[in-house]
C-alpha cells in the first residue's frame, strides 16, 4: 500500500501562489480560508535582507491528532496515508483545529464544517497528481509514494537533507522541506503580530470574524502607526504640518523608525494567512463552569453520605436538582458551540471512541441517568438512594475531569498538555459545589457548616497549589512558557485578571472567610468563589489559543 506525502523544495519556490489558486479552484475554497497557502518571511535588515517562501498545508501525519480527537470520524486516515474528511459527518466542534499543531484545518464558512488539504484524493484515485503539483511552474512541490524506493519523492528524500515541522509532537508528518528555514517553519521564530499584507484583516475574515479578539491583534509596528497618525485625531495622516509640534513629532518618530531598522531583526512576517482567532470562546468557558457546578454540588453531600455523615433530605434533593439543572445548561452550551448544532446527537450515535468528546458525552449521559435513578430510588426507599452515593461521586468526578483529557488530545496547544489539569478541574468542581452550599450553610447544622467549610478551604488550597506548580515549574516548550508568562507574570496579558480576579477575589478572600469568619459571610465566600472559577476557566481556555500555530 502506498504512503503518500509531499516534499516542498524551497530552493525552487518563487512564492507565486499558483498552488494556492489551483487549490482554491479545484476545491472551490471560499475567500478568507485556505487549504494551501504561501508564507513569506523576511530575514535581516536592509540592504542585507532576503525573503523566504514556505508552502503551508496539512502534513498528512501517520499519527494524526485531528483524527484521534474527532468525535464522529469526520476525519480519517486512508490506507494510502492520506488524511481525508467527510463533511457530511462533521458537527463543527473545532476540536480538530485545536489538535492540529500545523493550523491546517479551517471551518468552511459555506458548509460550517471542517475542511483542509486532502491531497486531492479524488485526483489520486484516478492516477493524477494533486492540483498544486500540476500547477507549480518550478516543480517546487513534489508528491508521491514515500515508501516506493523508485518514486521521485522517495529518491529525493533519500539524497537531500529534509526537515519537517514540529516533529517533537510525535505526529510523524508526511510533509518535508528541502532547505526549510526554522524562522519560516516555526511561528515562534518571528513576531506573529508584525505588519503583513493581511494586516487590514486582523479583525478576522468571513466566518472567523466572530472568533477574533480585536483588542489584542495589533500589527506590532507602533512607530509606523504613530507616524501615520501624526496631526490627525482620526488616525489618518494629513501631512499638512498644521500642528505646531508636528515637525518635532515627525523627527521623533523618524528616529524611532531608524533605531528600529538598526536593531537585530532575525525574521519578520511579510505575508501570511489571516489568523483564525480564539475558536473556543465563552461557550466553552461557560460549559466548564456549569459542568464544575453540576459535578461539585453532588460530590459534597454524596461524599458525606458515603463516608457515613448525616446529610438532610433537603440538602440531598437540593444537590440532585441543582446537578440536573446545571447539566442541562452544560449540554445547551456544548450545543451552542457547535457550528452544526443539529448534528449534536452524532456524538452519541456515530461515536469515535478514542475521542474524549465522545467519552465525556457518555460520562455526562451516565451521570444524568444515575441522578434520575436516585430521584426514583429516593421516592421508593431511602436505603436504595444511599446505595447510589458512591456511584454518583465517581461519575461526578469523571464529569469534572474528563475535559482535561480532551484538552490533552488538543496537541496544538502545549499549555493544555499538563499532568495537573485533571487535579485542577477536580479542585474547581469541589470548590463550585462547596460555593453553592455556602448559600445554604448558615441555615444548616454546625456539623454541615463545618463540612462545607472544610470542602471549600481544602479545594481552594489544592487549586492554589496547582497554580503554584504552574508558576514554578519550567514548561517543556516555548509555547507553553509564553502562555504561563501571559497568565502569571505581571506584564502578561491576563496577569491582572488572574492575580486580582482569580487569586485574590476567587481564592484568598473565600479562603479567609471559609477558614475563620462568621457563617453569615459564607454566602459571600460562595459568590466570590464562583466568580473566581469562571475567570480561571476563561483564562485557561483563551490564553493558549493566543499562541500562533503556523
Amino acid at each position: 500500500m502506498a504512503n503518500f506525502g509531499f516534499i516542498i523544495d524551497n530552493r525552487k519556490c518563487i512564492g507565486c501562489h499558483a498552488c494556492t489558486v489551483a487549490c482554491k479552484s479545484e476545491h472551490e475554497v471560499p475567500v478568507g480560508v485556505n487549504r494551501t497557502w504561501v508564507k513569506y518571511i523576511e530575514k535581516g535588515n536592509f540592504p542585507n535582507s532576503r525573503r523566504l517562501f514556505s508552502v503551508m498545508r496539512c502534513n498528512h501525519c501517520d499519527d494524526a491528532p485531528c483524527v484521534e480527537i474527532c468525535p464522529v470520524t469526520a476525519l480519517y486516515r486512508r490506507p494510502d496515508g492520506i488524511v481525508d474528511f467527510d463533511n457530511r459527518r462533521c458537527i463543527g466542534c473545532k476540536a480538530c483545529m485545536q489538535a492540529c499543531p500545523y493550523d491546517a484545518l479551517y471551518i468552511d464558512p459555506e458548509t460550517s464544517t471542517a475542511a483542509k488539504c486532502n491531497y486531492c484524493a479524488h485526483r489520486v484515485d484516478l492516477g493524477l497528481e494533486p492540483a498544486c503539483v500540476n500547477i507549480c511552474p518550478t516543480q517546487a512541490i513534489i508528491s508521491g509514494d514515500l515508501d516506493d524506493p523508485n518514486s521521485n519523492i522517495a529518491q529525493l528524500k533519500s539524497r537531500e537533507q529534509v526537515t519537517a515541522r514540529k516533529t517533537e509532537k510525535g505526529t510523524q508528518p508526511a510533509l518535508f522541506y528541502i532547505e526549510g528555514d526554522s524562522s519560516s517553519l516555526d511561528p515562534g521564530e518571528n513576531n506573529p503580530n508584525s505588519q503583513t499584507m493581511w494586516g487590514s484583516q486582523v479583525g478576522g475574515v468571513g466566518h472567523y470574524a466572530r472568533y477574533m479578539d480585536n483588542r489584542h491583534s495589533g500589527d506590532g509596528n507602533e512607530a509606523l502607526k504613530k507616524f501615520l497618525s501624526l496631526g490627525d485625531d482620526d488616525g489618518v495622516w494629513q501631512g499638512d504640518g498644521s500642528d505646531p509640534n508636528y515637525q518635532k513629532k515627525a523627527d521623533q518618530v523618524q528616529e524611532e523608525l531608524k533605531q528600529a531598522d538598526q536593531k537585530p531583526s532575525p525574521s519578520r512576517r511579510s505575508y501570511d494567512s489571516p489568523s483564525k482567532g480564539v475558536l473556543w470562546g465563552w461557550q466553552v468557558t461557560g460549559y466548564l463552569w456549569t459542568k464544575a457546578i453540576a459535578a461539585g454540588v453532588c460530590i459534597i453531600p454524596m461524599a458525606g453520605i458515603a463516608l457515613g455523615r448525616e446529610v438532610s433530605a433537603i440538602a440531598q434533593w437540593f444537590a440532585i436538582v441543582m446537578a440536573l439543572i446545571f447539566l442541562g445548561v452544560t449540554g445547551l452550551l456544548l450545543t451552542m458551540d457547535l457550528d452544526q448544532p443539529k448534528r449534536f446527537l452524532y456524538v452519541l450515535l456515530r461515536p469515535q471512541w478514542k475521542s474524549w468528546l465522545v467519552r465525556g458525552a457518555y460520562i455526562i449521559t451516565a451521570y444524568s441517568g444515575v441522578l434520575l435513578l436516585w430521584c426514583l430510588a429516593r421516592l421508593i426507599n431511602t436505603g436504595f438512594a444511599n446505595a447510589l452515593a458512591w456511584p454518583l461521586v465517581i461519575l461526578a468526578i469523571l464529569t469534572a475531569i474528563y475535559t482535561a483529557f480532551l484538552f490533552s488530545q488538543a496537541k496544538g496547544r502545549d499549555f493544555w498538555q499538563n499532568p495537573v489539569l485533571p487535579i485542577h478541574m477536580l479542585a474547581h468542581a469541589v470548590m463550585a459545589g462547596a460555593a453553592v452550599f455556602c448559600m445554604y450553610a448558615p441555615f444548616a447544622s454546625l456539623d454541615w457548616e463545618m463540612w462545607v467549610r472544610g470542602a471549600l478551604v481544602g479545594s481552594i488550597a489544592l487549586r492554589v497549589a496547582c497554580d503554584l506548580f504552574e508558576m514554578w515549574t519550567k514548561h517543556p516548550t516555548r509555547d507553553a512558557q509564553k502562555v504561563a508568562h501571559s497568565i502569571f507574570r505581571f506584564d502578561g496579558q491576563y496577569a491582572k485578571l488572574y492575580w486580582v480576579g482569580v487569586f485574590l477575589v476567587g481564592a484568598i478572600l473565600p479562603l479567609v472567610i471559609g477558614w475563620s469568619l462568621t457563617k453569615w459571610l459564607l454566602p459571600v465566600a460562595g459568590i466570590l468563589t464562583l466568580v473566581g472559577i469562571y475567570l480561571a476557566e476563561h483564562i485557561w481556555v483563551r490564553a493558549p489559543q493566543k499562541v500562533p500555530l503556523a
